[in-house]
């Protein structure tokens, strides 16, 4: 089926991406300073996110099958109440989603952190991922990517809380996780300035259930939870149910439903329990980009997410920023780049289709899936197909050094612990052993007085988390 644009608007969206692939975004990093990170200074230019923060200390954390519990109110947070370190924070993320942030120390007695020696190319060799049945994921890679994709999700093990809070990529995830929390955050009181009540939310393409806690503390009313992999939408359902129980008898937590199915290749309208039902917001995070295999893929993808939208309600959602990741491959001397913990390869260069453009994306042991290049132009414009209007994109540094900005977000960065302690105290560790990797903390250091620890992600996580930007779209009346 040809592109369904019209010819004037095709040429309009189709220009090289080369010409404006956004040049040295991994190289132009912010740094905040302060104890209480009280105040945002200019980046760095060679030095990723760094921003003052204390040590982490022990806390005292109650868990149960690796889900955080909790003894507090299912609501709102009250003033009178200490605020709960775990209801800021989620579970675990999808894809290139993100990891609770657990309190924790890196001990020097632990295990050696498993290493990826570079190839000759410069990039990675691939992680092992643990898997059960090998024959049958290759299976479903010849049947089709969405096929390789829920095999992906579904085969990917589960994992104590003592092993994912010593991942190499812990801060990482932890840091993604910020992102998507004020996104949410921001998108959630502009529906609240416009209604109080009956919020209803779609989660397309919700993991094992990582926003649960979010959805949770923007206090909304419904939530539907959408994804291919039908293992992990179990587990999300078993999370909620979790929630759920531990909430006393007159505590109130949002109702739910939860539905198998390939947001790109199926009508979610059809499998909903109340076929009338609209969303104020339809919420997208690290999955998008799985869809642009077609037109036709993109497109139930776009009308799954936006069809049902409210007037006023927000298309929100996080995705690999297109222009970033042909730079970095036009750069290279291969068809691939990457480093430790993530590495991008490409079947060629100089090529890129508007709809089929794969990469393969390989990030620290839990993404190694196709992935599909997201051309943003024309996801704007197949977007206005459904009423929408773009409101909001920004790269992920530029979303981070607007929202650092407001101390609320400052300190719910440091409550998820997503930034690293440097340097590392006696009794811890670096989460990267990697030479020159806090080259720019140890540089800061050096500028002036400053307080320690600094908080800061290592280079090489940096590179990996700065391929994204962060959107909204909102439905016009």
């Amino acid at each position: 089926m040809p592109l369904c644009l019209e010819p004037s608007r095709v040429r309009e969206v189709r220009e090289p991406l080369q010409a404006r692939s956004s040049a040295g975004a991994a190289g132009r990093l912010p740094c905040v300073v302060g104890r209480n990170l009280s105040r945002a200074v200019p980046g760095l230019l060679e030095a990723p996110t760094c921003g003052q923060v204390n040590t982490p200390k022990k806390r005292k954390m109650e868990f149960e099958d690796d889900l955080v519990k909790e003894s507090s109110s299912c609501g709102e947070d009250t003033p009178s109440k200490k605020r709960k370190l775990d209801a800021e924070i989620a579970p675990e993320e999808k894809g290139s989603g993100d990891d609770e942030g657990i309190s924790r120390r890196r001990r020097i007695e632990t295990d050696s952190f498993p290493k990826d020696e570079p190839t000759g190319d410069g990039t990675q060799k691939r992680r092992k991922i643990e898997l059960e049945d090998v024959p049958e994921k290759q299976k479903n890679l010849e049947e089709g990517h969405s096929s390789a994709v829920a095999a992906h999700y579904n085969e990917l093990q589960e994992v104590g809380l003592e092993k994912r809070s010593q991942s190499r990529i812990f801060y990482l995830r932890n840091f993604n996780n910020w992102m998507k929390s004020v996104l949410i955050g921001e998108f959630l009181e502009k529906v609240r300035q416009r209604k109080k009540r009956n919020i209803t939310v779609l989660d397309l393409g919700c993991g094992k259930g990582g926003d649960l806690l979010k959805w949770k503390k923007g206090r909304i009313d419904k939530l539907v939870c959408t994804d291919i992999a039908d293992v992990s939408v179990r587990q999300c359902q078993q999370r909620y149910e979790d929630m759920k129980n531990r909430c006393r008898d007159n505590e109130y937590i949002f109702s739910a439903e939860f539905i198998t199915a390939d947001c790109s290749k199926e009508l979610l309208i059809d499998k909903f329990r109340d076929q009338e039902m609209c969303f104020d917001i339809c919420s997208c995070q690290f999955v998008c980009h799985y869809s642009f295999e077609s037109y036709e893929q993109a497109d139930v993808m776009l009308r799954n997410a936006c069809e049902r939208l409210s007037p006023g309600g927000y298309f929100i959602g996080t995705t690999p920023n297109s222009f970033e990741l042909i730079r970095r491959l036009e750069a290279s001397e291969t068809e691939s780049f990457g480093n430790e913990i993530y590495t991008v390869k490409f079947q060629k260069k100089g090529d890129y289709p508007l709809f089929g453009c794969k990469y393969d994306f390989n990030l620290e042991g839990v993404v190694d899936v196709p992935e599909f290049l997201v051309y943003f132009p024309l996801l704007n414009e197949m977007a206005k197909k459904y009423n929408m209007k773009l409101v909001y994109k920004k790269t992920f540094l530029e979303f981070y050094e607007e929202k650092i900005k407001n101390n609320e977000n400052k300190m719910l960065l440091k409550r998820m612990q997503a930034l690293e302690p440097y340097p590392a105290n006696e009794n811890s560790r670096l989460a990267s052993e990697k030479v020159g990797d806090y080259e720019h903390a140890a540089k800061y250091m050096k500028n002036g007085q400053v307080k320690l620890p600094l908080g800061t992600l290592s280079k090489s996580e940096w590179e990996a988390t700065s391929i994204y930007l962060v959107f909204a779209f909102e439905k016009q009346q």
